[in-house]
């Protein structure tokens, strides 16, 4: 898809565009600190009830979600490979596998039912701007096919005793005495966090602040390239391209998806596809930037650990 894009794009102008941002474009890097923060805020009024003493504090938060962001924007793990690693860096600090796991499932549906509703923002935003025809209402029908689905997800959550099914699922295949209790203390602690509404509001007002966050960083790019939009259009670019990122979660990376929802909202937005293409590069040259010192910082400790449990190793 990617490849595709670039061939039917004037790739000079694309890249003439990209050039003009200059070193304005770096200022994306300490803003995406906003977002860590954010999320970081979120996970630990999560853990509050099961981390009294402090032990992920939030300046461990913060490194460890910069960690899973990159996992899940840099690897090719499905976006799930960041929220299994946020479990083991938790365990490093002597937090319970149950409550860890089920605090990171917990902000991922979080995840899912607040990226909802800001697509259901951006789509009454785009009507602002008088997108309102045939692609208009296939995207109307495909949000509301769509909107279930969070729904479904935490009452299944709630509910389902899924850890629970999914071991005796398991039990014929996998060898390990600690699967029962571990799959049965998750559901525990899920079903205990729907028992603290609160809590889930919080979390999910940081998470949705965070999500806005990320559409001043396409507001600031078109500023830089010569085209300012509103702070209306940058949401509905943000928040739709973002959901087609979603959706497509099995693409490594989302290399082509983020790409195309750029240019395919941008015409409605008034914005070329060499603009569009500018714009969702810029994205990526911060995910890089942003990412690579997290992935490597893990690595390294990492390191440490395995040295530390192999004192003998060459």
């Amino acid at each position: 898809m990617l490849a595709i894009l670039l061939i039917r794009t004037d790739c000079a102008a694309m890249i003439h565009t990209l050039r003009s941002g200059g070193w304005m474009l770096l200022w994306l890097i300490p803003y995406r600190a906003l977002y860590y923060l954010l999320y970081a805020l979120c996970w630990l009024v999560l853990l509050r009830p099961y981390d009294p003493g402090h032990r992920a504090g939030l300046g461990y938060l913060f490194w460890a979600t910069s960690v899973r962001d990159a996992i899940d924007r840099l690897l090719p793990v499905a976006s799930v490979g960041g929220g299994v690693i946020g479990i083991r860096l938790l365990s490093w600090r002597g937090l319970a596998i149950g409550a860890a796991s089920a605090s990171v499932i917990v902000e991922i549906a979080l995840t899912v039912l607040v990226l909802c509703a800001f697509v259901g923002l951006g789509l009454i935003l785009l009507t602002e701007v008088n997108a309102t025809g045939e692609e208009y209402h296939r995207l109307l029908l495909a949000f509301l096919l769509v909107l279930p689905v969070p729904v479904l997800l935490m009452l299944l959550l709630r509910y389902g005793a899924v850890f629970g099914r999914l071991e005796k699922l398991l039990r014929k295949f996998a060898d390990g005495a600690w699967l029962p209790e571990t799959a049965a203390s998750v559901d525990r602690e899920l079903r205990a966090y729907f028992t603290r509404p609160c809590t889930l509001t919080v979390a999910g007002v940081l998470q949705f602040v965070a999500l806005v966050s990320g559409a001043f960083e396409v507001w600031f790019v078109l500023r830089v390239f010569g085209h300012p939009v509103s702070i209306g259009a940058a949401l509905v670019l943000e928040s739709l391209s973002q959901a087609v990122r979603h959706l497509a979660f099995v693409v490594p990376a989302g290399v082509g998806v983020q790409e195309a929802g750029f240019v395919l909202f941008g015409q409605a937005l008034g914005i070329n596809s060499e603009m569009a293409l500018a714009v969702s590069m810029a994205k990526r040259i911060r995910e890089v930037l942003c990412g690579l010192p997290a992935l490597l910082s893990w690595q390294w400790f990492e390191g440490r650990r395995l040295r530390g449990l192999m004192p003998n190793a060459s």
